[in-house]
């Protein structure tokens, strides 16, 4: 059974960094899409990152340059690295997975692609 645990949320000012931390278990990544999306008070969930079966990274183009994903496989977690975070990044952080064929370098920014997910950490940028 897939389960996901997402934590490291918290209250920052704009221009600080913060890093997320998604606990994944009964799951192998390289049989995995790992991803995270976002959803803002009265907004729909949105893709933000995501880490193919092969270690490929994909990015919204909001968060380019500023965000990093990657993984600890001896740990089985995936991390979100946030830096020079803005007001508009406040939102509710989930970190999804979908199962993949292979050692896919392919990876969806639909969420409903994704199969599992986990409870959300709440990230607030105070301006």
């Amino acid at each position: 059974q897939v389960q996901l645990v997402e934590s490291g949320g918290g209250l920052v000012q704009a221009g600080d960094s913060l890093r997320l931390s998604c606990a994944a278990s009964g799951l192998t990544f390289r049989n995995y899409i790992m991803a995270w999306f976002r959803q803002a008070p009265g907004k729909e969930r949105e893709f933000v990152a995501a880490l193919t079966g092969s270690g490929g990274t994909g990015y919204a183009n909001s968060v380019k340059g500023r965000f990093t994903i990657s993984r600890e496989n001896a740990e089985n977690m995936v991390y979100l690295q946030m830096n020079s975070l803005k007001p508009e990044d406040t939102a509710v952080y989930y970190c999804a997975a979908k199962p993949t064929s292979g050692a896919g370098g392919y990876y969806f920014t639909r969420d409903r692609e994704y199969d599992y997910w986990g409870q959300g950490t709440q990230v607030t940028v105070s301006s």
